[in-house]
């Protein structure tokens, strides 16, 4: 699968970096024991971390904030996965297992503080972009609502959008029934080069020791 920047992020931010991972064969299921307990362990750590700071204050919280200002999304009314995962775990409203796929992206998505969207592959159709929303698109998330993706930073195919930041729509998500499987990690531009390369290889291997399959990744906007 051929998957691109476009141009107008690129011109916004000049660092900005994706981890692309396309998964082959693998087989999607109830998590491992060891999965949900560091899960939940997790989860008490930031709990207690977050006791005298604001979610806000963490430094890849702040940089995707920011990210959205810059597009034109409004952080506070649009809040990215990553700071919801966040302040879900600051309510002590922890996040109970649903299966080995996501629990592994919210794993990452909390231990690397960004957003990280994961898709089945066999769903998307032709090349895939990241773009900025235009006016007037839209499409029914995850959350059961209808999200406007106007200055948002999204993941689109050829038919349109299917993925963002802030959350992904319903058309392609990972059930129990995937077999292929892309994951994007929206990385924070300020992540050097080689950490980049070493947090999507990291977050791939975990994966494919708990699913199987055959796994490649890269990094999209590194020069």
């Amino acid at each position: 699968m051929e998957i691109q920047l476009s141009r107008e992020v690129l011109e916004l931010f000049s660092d900005f970096k994706i981890g692309v991972i396309e998964y082959q064969d693998i087989t999607v299921g109830d998590s491992p024991q060891m999965v949900k307990g560091r899960l939940q362990l997790f989860q008490e750590s930031i709990f207690f971390e977050l006791e005298n700071k604001q979610v806000t204050d963490l430094p890849g919280i702040k940089e995707w904030r920011t990210i959205f200002k810059k597009t034109g999304k409004d952080p506070n009314r649009y809040r990215h996965s990553a700071e919801a995962l966040f302040r879900r775990v600051k309510k002590q409203n922890y996040l109970s297992p649903i299966h080995s796929a996501i629990d592994i992206n919210n794993f990452f998505s909390l231990q690397y503080q960004v957003p990280i969207g994961i898709y089945d592959l066999d769903r998307l159709d032709g090349h895939v972009e990241i773009r900025i929303g235009k006016e007037g698109e839209e499409y029914t998330g995850l959350n059961g609502r209808t999200n406007s993706l106007e200055n948002l930073i999204l993941s689109s195919d050829e038919v349109g959008p299917f993925g963002s930041p802030f959350v992904d729509s319903d058309r392609a998500p990972v059930t129990l029934n995937t077999i292929n499987a892309l994951q994007i990690i929206y990385l924070q531009p300020s992540t050097g080069e080689e950490d980049a390369v070493k947090l999507t290889e990291s977050l791939m291997k975990m994966f494919t020791q708990i699913h199987g399959g055959e796994a490649s990744c890269f990094i999209l906007g590194c020069q």
